[in-house]
């Protein structure tokens, strides 16, 4: 009866065992993998950015459409040798799984060079694709498509091993990485077309294109914010548009399909406390999340992740911002100042000039002291990072204080090596086949790993 007892007991620790992850990685019993798998991350999204888009779009008792997905977690994002990742090592964790030091792409801390989640679903016979309103080159997109050992100097780099690599579907912006004036003498979109890619520069050009792999460069630098691009004449796509062709092309094969697509400009619009485009930028990428998801729906064999490479600039829903102020402003702080006349120092700009297009741009009316000592922070910045972005974000710092809004300090910023981002747990939904292994608190190299376990792939 004893040894009975034992038996029952046993079968018993094996079914729990079987059903629960062990420490949250393992496989949950007759749990089937998903055919397909789409990863969509909202660059600096975190709470904060859900809720002004929230907010700003639908009101106090509305909703973003991924916040109707049914499995949620919270996830951990530092780096290894930091308690705020950047981008790079962000990235590159939920590429490789696997924690990097900040400014290293798909590389671990000593330099090693690491296959990532995308590289697993190529050498299973997959398709494979990655989108971004950044460049394609940048930290993101490149965490799952290249190695090197630094985001900055590793640039074209990156861009030489994306067509090595042959991912099948690529856009964003970035166009000059592949052009012959970085690349000495080599064009590499010239290269990809004699590769079987059809190329797209444009929306329309996308929105035509045909074939079974495809590059779309649609800018030289970033893709435009999503409030300037009526005043810059941009024929880009949008995000939404991007996510419907990658789908369209990488599924035309039965055999199955990994896609990451990055809503990337909202962490841009964080680190210059753009609220407005905050708001813009996030309700873009949620509509590119509606439009994966209701195909993952229809689908029935798509597993579908929407996450953050981590939070920037502590943004928050503040009790006092003035929401109908900030629905009103026409252009991003990026825009206004292209808009400045510089001083003849070069250093800084003509405050009258200052003046003027924040009046008209953000019906903001800055007195003479203000604009000079927008000036003198221009000047005098200890700024760590992105000295090409100074000037837009402290016209941001100054909107987001006229208007009430939540975010870090310009100082605080300034002493950032992340020029900005914060430690903050990110938000994690998921839907879809194997969807219900994402729930609790995770850690940001967790999300490969769970991925990989679905598809019964194994990392070296």
């Amino acid at each position: 009866m004893k040894s009975k007892w034992i038996y029952m007991m046993l079968i018993i620790h094996i079914v729990i065992f079987a059903v629960i992850p062990i420490k949250g990685l393992a496989r949950p019993l007759n749990t089937e993998g998903p055919k397909n798998v789409i990863l969509m991350i909202g660059d600096g999204m975190g709470i904060g950015q859900i809720e002004i888009a929230r907010k700003l779009e639908y009101g106090k008792n509305g909703r973003l459409f991924l916040e109707s997905l049914p499995y949620t977690a919270l996830v951990h994002t530092e780096s290894a040798n930091n308690l705020v990742t950047d981008s790079a090592a962000g990235g590159t964790a939920l590429a490789i799984g696997k924690k990097t030091n900040n400014e290293m792409i798909g590389v671990t801390p000593d330099g090693k060079e690491a296959d990532s989640i995308l590289d697993l679903f190529k050498k299973n016979g997959k398709k494979a694709g990655v989108i971004s309103t950044n460049t394609v080159t940048d930290a993101t997109p490149a965490a799952f498509t290249a190695s090197v050992p630094n985001r900055w100097s590793g640039q074209e780099e990156i861009a030489r091993q994306q067509l090595k690599n042959q991912v099948d579907v690529l856009m964003g912006g970035g166009r000059a990485y592949y052009s012959p004036e970085k690349q000495n003498g080599r064009d590499l979109i010239k290269e990809a077309t004699e590769r079987g890619y059809a190329y797209a520069s444009n929306r329309e050009e996308l929105l035509q294109a045909k074939g079974n792999k495809l590059l779309g460069l649609f800018n030289n630098g970033y893709m435009n914010f999503k409030l300037d691009r009526p005043l810059t004449g941009s024929k880009e796509p949008s995000l939404k548009e991007m996510t419907e062709k990658a789908i369209s092309v990488l599924s035309k094969q039965d055999n199955g399909f990994f896609l990451m697509a990055e809503g990337a400009r909202i962490d841009h619009a964080s680190h210059a406390g753009d609220i407005t485009s905050i708001w813009k930028e996030t309700i873009e990428f949620d509509e590119a999340v509606k439009y994966a998801v209701e195909w993952a729906k229809k689908n029935g064999e798509t597993l579908v992740i929407v996450a953050a490479d981590h939070e920037t600039m502590g943004i928050s829903a503040s009790e006092p911002l003035d929401i109908q102020h900030l629905k009103e402003i026409k252009a991003t702080p990026q825009y206004m100042v292209s808009q400045f006349v510089r001083s003849q120092n070069k250093r800084s700009y003509r405050t009258d000039s200052i003046k003027d297009v924040l009046k008209k741009y953000a019906d903001i009316d800055l007195t003479d002291k203000e604009a000079e000592d927008f000036n003198s922070h221009l000047l005098n910045s200890d700024s760590k990072v992105y000295p090409q972005h100074l000037a837009a974000w402290e016209i941001g710092s100054i909107m987001a204080e006229r208007h009430h809004g939540g975010i870090l300090t310009n100082k605080v910023r300034s002493l950032s090596s992340t020029g900005g981002h914060t430690g903050n747990m990110i938000p994690l939904f998921a839907i879809g086949k194997g969807s219900e292994v994402f729930s609790g608190v995770l850690d940001n190299t967790d999300i490969p790993k769970k991925i990989a376990l679905l598809m019964n792939y194994e990392w070296k």
